[in-house]
């Protein structure tokens, strides 16, 4: 098995092991058929050797981003143009799959990044509330029950090729604080950086954007 077939068993057997709060649903774009394909394409494509790799982790996926595609922060777009891996999806743009590329690119490509880092969420399935994304940290209920769940998918990822001498947080608040106890507790990673949230960068920072492409490329030489 190597880290390609590692990601694959993973993603296609997520489960969420408990009763969600009302009103809440998963979204879980790995048990369609399509999403399976194109994620097999993608993973054989970049991650199939036994390199280990650094983890970048951000909060769960959205409705336009890995919630379409099962590809953490790659949008229908930018999977067919920058991954070379053909869809047939809605071609949509997220915002921080925009970001996320760019910053790719800088950094000399998806081959190149690929080799050498590994996205996932703290909570790798979506939630969706009223139609729109829910944050797992977001619903006081989701949030106390999600725990066992975060931290078996975290040790599952570590045990299939992971350093641990740091990860790479996207986002500076409310998931940074709850990685962070998590991992006071567990000692997944020596060290834990943050990197700000491509959203927040797309809808606030947008005339700073290359300034903070330059910081994620500063942090990820570490």
């Amino acid at each position: 098995m190597n880290f390609a077939d590692n990601i694959l068993g993973f993603l296609f057997n997520l489960k969420i092991p408990f009763k969600l709060p009302k009103d809440v649903e998963v979204l879980d774009a790995h048990q369609r058929e399509d999403v399976r394909q194109v994620c097999t394409l993608f993973y054989k494509k970049y991650y199939n050797d036994n390199n280990k790799r650094h983890l970048l982790i951000g909060i769960n996926p959205g409705r336009f981003g890995g919630g379409v595609t099962g590809v953490p922060f790659t949008d229908p777009i930018r999977l067919e143009k920058i991954c070379g891996i053909k869809n047939d999806f809605q071609k949509k743009q997220e915002l921080s799959s925009v970001f996320i590329y760019d910053m790719i690119e800088a950094f000399g490509g998806a081959k190149k990044f690929y080799k050498q880092f590994y996205f996932s969420a703290v909570s790798p399935l979506g939630f969706i509330k009223y139609g729109k994304n829910l944050n797992y940290y977001d619903d006081k209920v989701l949030l106390k029950q999600i725990e066992p769940f975060v931290i078996d998918c975290m040790q599952k990822q570590i045990a299939f090729g992971l350093h641990t001498d740091i990860c790479f947080c996207i986002g500076e608040g409310e998931n940074l604080k709850y990685l962070q106890k998590l991992n006071s507790t567990y000692n997944w990673f020596a060290k834990i950086k943050s990197l700000s949230h491509p959203r927040f960068i797309m809808q606030y920072r947008i005339k700073r954007k290359e300034e903070f492409i330059q910081r994620y490329l500063t942090e990820l030489q570490f």
